[in-house]
């Protein structure tokens, strides 16, 4: 679905992104990881339209986006969400969601049909949908959910949702990790999580990337990437034997399932699509 080819961006003389290629599978929960500084968010910035890449290539299902300005970019299918949710304050939980609908559609859209998206995403991350409901209950883990609504509510095919966890409790992170899973497989949308909090990323995603310091250093699945020396020695450190503890718990678990509940349920749908069975 994406193919990263070579992407660099430089400030300068610096490369915050140096040379670095993936390829990215229709259906598929990546996991972007690595220390501060790696080039994380940098990567999403450089993908979204935010940063037009200094050299290199972005394609989405074989068509260039690297260089496109934000909204034409989400308006290709590729929406993201912010370490800081910084919401509309004079506006409600769904006009928040109600604009992002109507601006990031690829198509001239009613306010009537941005209202009917901006509910469907307020349904599936579990916030109010009433016309009158504000934002001054939200804490920390509402207004995240809300930074995710308004990013479902422009239907996209591509996620990126950066450091989604960051500032909620245990519960919240799980329920947050639970929810991404949710989307991947109830919606068929392809996700890639950049993600700090390893035990609750590495439950959930299909694959990971490490980077450091603008260079990709191991990439695979999540065993391999928690037992791959280069990766202990510059990010998981004293935090290995609990990460490794932690996939091989989830290995179990998965073992344990039947082979076809593995598949992920939204790699084949189309844009707009639901894996529930009608």
């Amino acid at each position: 679905m994406l193919e990263v080819v070579q992407l660099t961006k430089r400030f300068g003389g610096f490369a915050a992104v140096d040379r670095i290629s993936f390829r990215l599978e229709r259906g598929e929960i990546l996991g972007l990881i690595g220390p501060n500084g790696s080039g994380k968010s940098t990567t999403f910035n450089v993908i979204a339209g935010l940063y037009a890449p200094t050299e290199g290539s972005i394609k989405l299902d074989g068509v260039e986006i690297g260089g496109l300005a934000p909204n034409e970019v989400c308006r290709r299918g590729v929406a993201r969400t912010f370490q800081i949710p910084r919401p509309f304050r004079k506006l409600t939980i769904l006009e928040n969601a109600t604009l992002a609908a109507f601006y990031g559609s690829a198509d001239r859209i009613t306010r009537a049909e941005a209202e009917r998206r901006a509910h469907e995403a307020l349904e599936l991350i579990g916030l109010p949908r009433e016309p009158g409901v504000g934002l001054e209950g939200l804490g920390a883990a509402g207004l995240k959910k809300l930074e995710m609504a308004r990013a479902l509510a422009t239907r996209p095919r591509l996620l990126l949702a950066d450091e989604s966890l960051g500032g909620l409790d245990e519960a919240e992170m799980n329920q947050a990790a639970d929810m991404l899973r949710r989307i991947r497989d109830e919606r068929g949308i392809t996700i890639i999580w950049v993600e700090h909090i390893m035990g609750v990323l590495m439950r959930v995603i299909d694959r990971a990337i490490v980077l450091d310091h603008g260079e990709v250093i191991a990439q695979g699945l999540p065993t391999e990437v928690a037992h791959d020396p280069k990766v202990v020695e510059v990010y998981l450190g004293t935090d290995a034997d609990a990460v490794q503890q932690q996939v091989r718990a989830q290995e179990a678990k998965s073992a344990k399932t039947p082979q076809e509940a593995k598949v992920p349920q939204g790699a084949n749908l189309r844009e707009g699509d639901s894996a529930r069975p009608h």
